[in-house]
């Protein structure tokens, strides 16, 4: 869900500047999955560049205000969204844990790292929703512990029908600062890319493991 059309513009041009988001569909990336795609996007590419950290913290913070109100605590999952949950929970001046793919297997066998109550508040902080398991693997782990979810705010979404399917299942309300339609948008706005490429970029979004 995207609340604000020009925060989400916003928000994908920053990222095109920057370069944390790189559109190529001449010439494909390859995900760890094995899925060729046009896109490359590593939001963490933004914390090296105070404005832009600045613009997605000042944000997100206002977006889980709007939408969920203040929590009681803010949870970043490892590691893409840890720098981006701290500086969200400092802007909104709450605390701050983190959760692990997993626990660890030494020490105290952690996966989610910092203090945390039975019955607390908490809004998850992602970087980026392609599938979304990940992120609701976390979700997961801290409802385990015993918080109540609000919801996630992330950065951006590849808005795949995979990921929508799975956060409805597991009824987690998902807000976004942008997504990948906006990110067509603009990027044709800003002449990254030229309107023939929009349909084939479009594509990749619908059957993104069999794109060719």
């Amino acid at each position: 869900m995207i609340l604000h059309k020009d925060t989400a513009k916003k928000t994908a041009e920053l990222l095109l500047q920057i370069k944390a988001i790189k559109l190529n569909p001449a010439k494909p990336y390859i995900w760890a999955s094995g899925w060729k795609s046009p896109i490359y996007c590593d939001n963490r590419v933004a914390l090296s560049f105070p404005s832009v950290r600045v613009f997605l913290r000042s944000e997100i913070a206002r977006l889980i205000e709007t939408k969920f109100g203040k929590p009681d605590v803010i949870a970043g999952v490892a590691t893409g969204a840890i720098a981006i949950g701290v500086l969200v929970a400092e802007q909104l001046g709450l605390p701050f844990v983190y959760v692990r793919p997993e626990s660890k297997k030494h020490g105290r066998k952690n996966q989610i790292e910092g203090f945390l109550e039975k019955g607390q508040n908490v809004v998850v902080v992602e970087d980026l929703i392609s599938t979304g398991k990940s992120s609701l693997q976390a979700v997961a782990a801290l409802k385990e512990a015993g918080a109540v979810i609000k919801g996630m705010a992330a950065i951006f979404t590849y808005e795949f029908e995979v990921a929508k399917k799975n956060f409805k299942e597991d009824k987690i309300n998902l807000i976004t600062l942008s997504s990948y339609s906006y990110l067509l948008e603009q990027a044709v706005d800003s002449k990254y890319i030229s309107e023939k490429e929009v349909d084939l970029l479009a594509s990749w979004r619908e059957n993104p493991s069999e794109w060719k």
